[in-house]
């Protein structure tokens, strides 16, 4: 043989053999430290679930209870938006269009409906999402179109036609405590201004007085409350919830605020946000002098006294940012309507359904015929606030590694997820630490649930997906999330 071919595989075999006793040592040094971090006291009567994969080739390289079916809460969002850009496609766009029916005389007279149509758009008027008008930007946007139609005056309604989405707008085992407060708001055909509204107490300095209500803003007709809100320590925070259904304008409040001299503010869901938008759009007309003849309405209250559309006359149509920066803000901040409104849109396009049901048979259908096992997984909606949620660590594992070896998909999904300590949920965290601008990972929290699901990438440049999930914790939320912190640092070392 020759010397040197002899020399040269003598020195491939030894390089692949330390490769080999590196990688073994990085592995079990990653699940000694696993489970030293499960062998804590504090996790006595804590059902635990970790799993660790190289995000390459999905391999499952260390974990704890790896199997083991919990409650995801906000990590499903992960689900959601992969799905989401994978079945809609990251340029994605809802759109809503403004149009009528009948005929416009030459007196400028609408002899008709006009209509909004919506296709569950969830960052329609936003206060916040970037890249879309406001609520007042966009209503003048509506107005100045039918203006420009020539239109002076509507003989019938403003009607908003919602039907893109199933009226059942929250989760189907979300909590009563949730629903009527802004999180828990559920998405509809027609979402509008997140479909939340700002309600405004004046604060009390002494403990126990009831605050009352200064204002809301914007303005929902209609609405009442009956106020039982008490007055708690300086510095106590925001406790205090709203409680109320969809489509009943009966709230209740409850819990506490701090006390204080100045206005203290909180946020509700918008009971029936079609309707809502409705109202806003002739009230705006009217203030231009356009007036609408009968009262506004939505295609769910009047059922089948909706009038035949037929080929209705489009005045302008709204479209939505691309999905992917709806993604970004879904992840990033955790918005529910979002991951909600993606959940139905999925089912609409997928199954011919905009509901939550259908859009859950859809993903799983494509999941599956991505060879992701759904052993373990059952849901209920697309956000996490449903409690009967639940999903094994090593699934997200199997789903992130899959996002990542997407070369379509990767960087969108990639950056959507907060960096530690720069962004999101985990601006302020793992500042510090070997984790600091390596991790990226989405948080998760519902009562007695803390989770954090992602990918970090360890001194050694390798790419780790990874998965854990804590369920009945003993203890303060925060002692939870710094337990979590801790091993999340050190799976980046």
């Amino acid at each position: 043989m020759n010397t040197e071919l002899m020399y040269r595989r003598i020195l491939f075999f030894f390089l692949l053999g330390l490769f080999v006793n590196t990688v073994l040592a990085a592995q079990t040094s990653l699940q000694a430290s696993i489970d030293e971090w499960v062998a804590d006291d504090y996790f006595t009567h804590t059902s635990v679930g970790i799993a660790v994969a190289d995000a390459t080739t999905g391999e499952l390289l260390a974990g704890h209870d790896s199997e083991r079916s919990l409650i995801p809460a906000s990590n499903l969002k992960l689900l959601t938006t992969a799905s989401a850009l994978k079945i809609l496609g990251p340029d994605y766009q809802f759109e809503t269009q403004l149009a009528y029916d009948g005929y416009v005389d030459a007196e400028g007279v609408l002899s008709g409906n006009l209509y909004l149509v919506g296709s569950g758009d969830p960052s329609l008027g936003s206060p916040d999402m970037e890249g879309t008008p406001g609520l007042e930007a966009l209503l003048e946007r509506f107005s100045l179109a039918v203006q420009q139609a020539g239109i002076r005056q509507i003989t019938g309604r403003v009607i908003t036609d919602e039907r893109a989405f199933s009226s059942a707008a929250n989760g189907s085992h979300w909590q009563w405590l949730d629903m009527g407060n802004y999180y828990g708001c559920g998405a509809f055909g027609l979402n509008l201004h997140d479909n939340l509204y700002y309600l405004r107490f004046q604060q009390r300095s002494q403990l126990g007085a009831v605050p009352p209500i200064a204002n809301i803003s914007p303005d929902i007709p209609g609405l009442q409350f009956a106020n039982e809100v008490k007055s708690a320590g300086r510095g106590s925070g925001d406790n205090a919830y709203i409680y109320g259904a969809p489509y009943t304008y009966q709230r209740h409040l409850r819990g506490t605020i701090p006390v204080g001299s100045g206005s203290f503010t909180i946020k509700g869901a918008i009971p029936d946000p079609p309707l809502f938008a409705a109202q806003q759009l002739q009230r705006t007309l009217e203030s231009v002098g356009i007036l609408c003849l009968r009262p506004p309405a939505t295609a769910r209250s009047l059922g089948d006294a909706l009038p035949a559309l037929g080929e209705p006359k489009v005045l302008y149509t709204h479209k939505s940012p691309r999905l992917q920066h709806i993604a970004d803000r879904t992840n990033m901040e955790s918005v529910n309507l979002y991951a909600e409104a993606l959940l139905r849109a999925i089912g609409q396009k997928a199954n011919g359904e905009g509901s939550a049901e259908a859009g859950l048979e859809a993903i799983k259908t494509y999941w599956e015929s991505r060879g992701l096992d759904l052993g373990g997984v059952l849901l209920y909606d697309g956000s996490g606030m449903a409690p009967r949620n639940v999903l094994p660590p090593a699934f997200f594992c199997d789903l992130l590694s899959a996002m990542y070896q997407d070369e379509d998909i990767q960087q969108v999904f990639w950056e959507s997820l907060p960096l530690a300590g720069r962004s999101g949920s985990l601006k302020n965290s793992l500042k510090g630490t070997a984790a600091e601008g390596k991790l990226r990972a989405k948080s998760g929290s519902l009562e007695q649930v803390r989770a954090y699901s992602g990918y970090v990438t360890s001194r050694s440049g390798r790419v780790l997906a990874f998965s854990v999930l804590l369920n009945n914790y003993q203890g303060s939320g925060g002692d939870a999330r710094r337990k979590l912190l801790a091993i999340m640092a050190r799976l980046a070392e």
